[in-house]
């Protein structure tokens, strides 16, 4: 039997000029107009209905009557009012007085009769006034020109439409606050079906049913009724052009004061408190996250008086950093100075709390005496990486414990992956994301409720920068997916110059200096300060008109310097007792003096003087306390050759030289020279005396050193510098020291015992 296929053939839809929707279209004009004289109609019956039905000629009866149907037109009149709160006033007005007049007609009719003189002819007037009026609304509604409506409200004209075409009818919104820039409202969900949840997915949508620019629309839940959320409505094309950096926020206030970092999309500032947390930025190549997050956060931090920022960027060096460096206390640009200023702020974390302990405290907060911390680990997976086991555990200690001992840990990485960052680290941070390259990199750099709430820095990849999403806990959880716009530095007209924005920072770093700065003891201990010649000579004018320095303490640090072998400010201000500037006064004077060498980096100035010469020193010192009052340094009369003579006669007159006569070489036959070795020691005196030495390094502030550096010890004492290794490499197996085979360097990991 053959298969016969059949084929549908479907007729296609009629024109739009066709008859049949021709007549629907007139048919529905025709119902939405007769609706009001409809209802008029049904009012006439209905009072009819009450008057032939009572018929009742007992007073009580009747009062009863009139009472009930008083009391439900007052109850559909206060609905009428409630439910109409989303109209415009005169749309409100309008409906709620109908339904007053309405529900007084039925009851006058109720007694009177429908066709009475008075009834009859309130219904015929009145009636037809109020159901023409509703056809004038109709007309304006249908030509969408309800100018009441959105004079008053513009989001009650606009937004109704919208959700319906977006899947969500019932919703509604009412406007609480409007600026130049921006509009705020409460929105009415479907009380049992929706929560706010839907309404932040669905917003891209009435974002389309609206006419709006994709990000339009920033919403948040209502913390006081599930049934309802919170939205801004804002133009973010009004952050497609950089914004000129228009100065510090507060210069001379405290750190606990928020930062001004850029504006918001409806141009309110962004004011950032960065005390109590830590941080990350996130963001593709390109995206601003440097020269945006960076130089905002840290160009108004540097101006506040009491924080210490401690920065670090081993991948691109000066780049980022270098323009900021005279305003941070200490700025490392290798590895190996990265992971010492790690392991020095977490080995100081403890004397802080116990200082804020001390003081009642249990995090710090501002006044309480100690310097608040904000660590910049700029491009930290390379920094990260370098850490060994037991370094990244002290660093994991460091952001678990800082928060409340006084600090801020931000790191700035491309991507916050599993590989790059430490989960129980992430879990720590605040998230600031610039662009990224698509939403996978976006769910690193954002928070779940940031997501949430509808956050898409994905949309402006490296195209925008400066632009980014902001979540932390000192930021209003209605701005968290609110778009903002860091300031740019540096610019000429409307472009950016980036050798003029390095030019600018540079100069706001030298205005805020970080060694004007008064910081507390531990703080300055950990500080590696760099000034510009510019800064170095008001240092040196300062100095000059300081009082002069009290001899006997100079006599004092130089017998310390030349005893230990150790020159470093810290250990002379935790020796003599004495402050910070007084200490650096100390070590310029003994620089002055011969006793110590110039400033190295990352160590402390060489000691030029051998124990040995100890009293030579201090003779020197004290003898000297006049040679400032001498202008000319030696007096004509004064015979100075004869001052290092002995007395009396000469001893040896048969032994006469010139100083170019030549030295003749020592005969075969005399002994040849020696050198004594200085005093034995047993092993166990050896090994005091190195620890000891390590101990006073240590005590001082100083965390690593080359094996030369305790030559000090084998030039005084029979210690060979064969015997000195093998000490050190069981210090470093008993983990007392490490090794940093590139800067083939000892560090101290904890202090020797």
């Amino acid at each position: 039997m053959a298969r016969t296929t059949s084929i549908r053939v479907e007729t296609p839809p009629s024109e739009p000029g066709g008859m049949s929707q021709v007549a629907a279209r007139e048919v529905s004009k025709v119902l939405l107009y007769a609706s009001p004289w409809a209802i008029g109609l049904l009012l006439l019956g209905l009072g009819a209905a009450f008057h032939f039905t009572l018929r009742s000629d007992d007073p009580q009866v009747v009062a009863w009557t009139t009472a009930g149907i008083t009391l439900c037109a007052l109850v559909l009149t206060w609905l009428t009012w409630h439910q109409s709160h989303a109209r415009s006033t005169t749309g409100r007005a309008h409906t709620t007085l109908t339904t007053a007049l309405a529900g007084m007609w039925v009851c006058a009719a109720t007694i009177s009769g429908p066709l009475s003189t008075a009834t009859g002819r309130a219904y015929v007037i009145g009636g037809v006034t109020l159901a023409l009026s509703f056809n004038i609304r109709t007309v304006i509604r249908v030509k969408q020109v309800d100018v009441p409506a959105i004079a008053n409200d513009p989001l009650t004209a606009l937004f109704g439409t919208a959700a319906a075409k977006a899947g969500m009818p019932a919703i509604e919104a009412r406007t609480t606050a409007r600026t130049e820039h921006k509009i705020e409202a409460d929105i009415q969900l479907e009380a049992g079906k929706q929560v706010a949840d839907d309404f932040q997915r669905r917003a891209p949508y009435i974002e389309s049913g609206m006419g709006l620019p994709p990000g339009s629309v920033t919403t948040s839940i209502d913390p006081d009724d599930a049934s309802k959320a919170k939205a801004v409505f804002s133009d973010p094309r009004v952050m497609k052009r950089p914004l000129p950096w228009p100065g510090p926020s507060l210069p001379g206030g405290s750190i606990a004061d928020a930062l001004r970092i850029g504006l918001w999309q409806d141009l309110d500032d962004v004011l950032y408190v960065i005390v109590g947390h830590h941080l990350q930025l996130m963001g593709m190549s390109g995206a601003g996250k440097s020269i945006g997050g960076c130089w905002n956060i840290l160009g108004d931090a540097i101006t506040r008086v009491d924080v210490a920022v401690f920065a670090a960027d081993v991948t691109k060096g000066r780049q980022t950093l270098g323009p900021l460096e005279e305003s941070l206390h200490r700025f490392e640009d290798t590895t190996a100075g990265a992971r010492a200023m790690l392991r020095d702020l977490q080995a100081e974390v403890k004397n802080r709390t116990n200082q804020l302990s001390a003081r009642g405290l249990t995090k710090w907060r501002q006044g309480c005496g100690l310097t608040y911390w904000i660590i910049w680990l700029e491009e930290c997976p390379d920094i990260l990486d370098a850490l060994t086991d037991s370094e990244m555990e002290q660093f994991l200690s460091l952001v678990k414990a800082l928060r409340s001992a006084g600090g801020t840990v931000v790191l700035s990485l491309q991507r916050s992956d599993y590989t790059q960052m430490p989960t129980i680290a992430r879990g720590q941070l605040g998230n600031m994301c610039f662009g990224v390259a698509n939403s996978g990199d976006a769910s690193f750099g954002l928070s779940e409720a940031m997501e949430e709430a509808g956050a898409r820095p994905e949309l402006w990849e490296n195209g925008q920068p400066g632009m980014a999403y902001l979540g932390a806990p000192t930021i209003p959880r209605d701005r968290i997916a609110m778009p903002l716009r860091t300031f740019a530095w540096g610019m000429v007209g409307e472009e950016f110059d980036d050798e003029v924005a390095t030019a600018a920072m540079r100069e706001h770093a030298a205005l805020f200096p970080a060694a004007a700065k008064q910081v507390d003891e531990g703080t300055a201990r950990l500080a590696k300060l760099v000034q510009s010649p510019a800064s170095a000579q008001a240092t040196a004018t300062a100095v000059v008109d300081q009082p002069p320095i009290d001899r006997e303490l100079l006599v004092q640090a130089a017998e310390l310097v030349v005893t230990t072998q150790f020159g470093s400010p810290q250990m002379l201000q935790r020796k003599l007792r004495v402050p910070w500037e007084q200490a650096r006064e100390l070590v310029a004077a003994l620089q002055d003096a011969g006793v110590l060498g110039p400033a190295r980096e990352n160590a402390a100035p060489k000691v030029l003087r051998g124990a040995d010469e100890l009293d030579e020193v201090l003779d020197d010192l004290r003898g000297h306390e006049d040679d400032d009052q001498e202008e000319d340094g030696v007096d004509d009369d004064e015979d100075v050759v004869g001052e290092y003579l002995p007395p009396g006669d000469d001893p040896d007159p048969d032994v006469q030289a010139g100083m170019d006569d030549e030295i003749p070489d020592i005969d075969e036959g005399e002994p040849p020279w020696t050198f004594d070795r200085g005093e034995s020691m047993t092993p166990e005196a050896r090994h005091a005396a190195l620890i000891t030495l390590l101990q006073d390094w240590w005590d001082g502030g100083r965390r690593d050193f080359q094996t030369g550096d305790l030559s000090p010890l084998w030039s005084s004492t029979d210690m060979t510098r064969q015997w000195a290794q093998g000490r050190l490499r069981k210090l470093r197996g008993d983990e007392v020291l490490g090794y940093d085979e590139d800067a083939q360097r000892h560090l101290m990991l904890t202090r020797p015992e």
